[in-house]
């Protein structure tokens, strides 16, 4: 018998997805925020794709979460005791030193600002080269141009917030966990670089002009990073503000702990060596390094599994729509 083939209303309404109720989410708990720490997504807004760029704004920061802040404080304390180690242990001088490393920084700023998607190799040469040209521009501040501790402190302290209040008055958003412009980005690694050149200066005028000591320093220091931990992840404190604290403060806790390590005991250290130490850093924030971008892996993973779960979906979709039920054909009467 001849047949026909016609869709119902039923078929349609089956292949079609239904668009539920978007529901509010859930109030976390204090163990869900300790656990979601070590995520890749922390600070970044919902749905936001790290690999995306387009001409005006860029995608090049990576996540805040304990792993960035474990790279962030290897790698400023490794500039510290490395620059150490050319100016101080091997007696290159502040100003050749200084000019060396900012060559080299320049450098890594120029191709991280050409990229259009976030290189971690790149973005952390480019963090730890400003580290390095921080440590020896201060030094070469203090000790060359004989200014002083808090002399070189204050001049620095001034570029610094100079520099937040033009790009807070300029209308860029300061926004350091996600997509950012490229007037934005050009902010952002001059307020890094004069904030690394601070933190030295500070550390120093806190263990030498204060004589508060290496370990008491790095203690302060470390007490103050704690409860701006806190007060990002447990409260509604503005977090960029927090970000700014917690970032000028790596660098003198990295200064004073370095110095600490470093130094001979008569001066209140350890006596461990800029290079040994320097080394030990230096493995300390490879691990870290890894971790981040096993993480970065397994979010592109996730992310491909989706995407082809999502068009298995669409193809069984369009399949059961377009998919024809068989009826008997009416016989003519006639």
């Amino acid at each position: 018998m001849p047949m026909e083939y016609k869709t119902t209303t039923n078929d349609l309404e089956e292949a079609l997805p239904s668009a539920g109720t978007i529901e509010p989410e859930p109030k976390r708990t204090i163990y869900q925020r300790m656990v979601s720490l070590f995520a890749t997504d922390i600070g970044l807004p919902p749905n936001d794709d790290r690999n995306d760029a387009s001409k005006d704004v860029v995608l090049k920061l990576p996540a805040l979460t304990v792993i960035y802040w474990c790279e962030k404080m290897t790698a400023t304390t490794f500039g510290e005791t490395f620059a150490d180690y050319f100016t101080q242990t091997i007696d290159l001088g502040y100003a050749p030193v200084a000019i060396g490393f900012l060559v080299f920084f320049a450098l890594c700023l120029g191709s991280q600002l050409y990229v259009k998607t976030y290189w971690p190799a790149l973005f952390w040469l480019t963090m730890g080269s400003s580290s390095l040209v921080g440590t020896c521009i201060s030094d070469f501040i203090d000790r060359s141009l004989h200014w002083g501790y808090p002399t070189g402190m204050g001049v620095l302290l001034a570029i610094v917030l100079g520099l937040l209040l033009i790009w807070k008055l300029s209308g860029e958003h300061m926004n350091v966990a996600g997509p950012m412009t490229r007037r934005s980005e050009f902010f952002y690694w001059s307020v890094i670089l004069f904030s690394n050149t601070l933190g030295t200066a500070l550390g120093d005028f806190m263990s030498d002009s204060l004589e508060w000591g290496y370990a008491m320093s790095a203690g302060i220091v470390g007490g103050i990073l704690a409860v701006c931990a806190i007060l990002a992840y447990f409260t509604n404190f503005n977090k960029v503000f927090l970000f700014w604290v917690a970032f000028v403060l790596t660098h003198p806790f990295g200064a004073t702990f370095g110095d600490l390590m470093t130094k001979s005991p008569e001066k209140g250290g350890k006596g461990l060596g800029t290079f040994e130490v320097s080394m030990v850093l230096l493995g300390m924030f490879l691990l870290a390094f890894a971790i981040e971008n096993y993480q970065l892996y397994k979010r592109k993973q996730l992310k491909k599994s989706d995407t082809e779960a999502a068009n298995i979906s669409v193809k069984l979709a369009n399949r059961k729509l377009f998919t024809l039920r068989k009826v008997p054909k009416r016989r003519n009467k006639n």
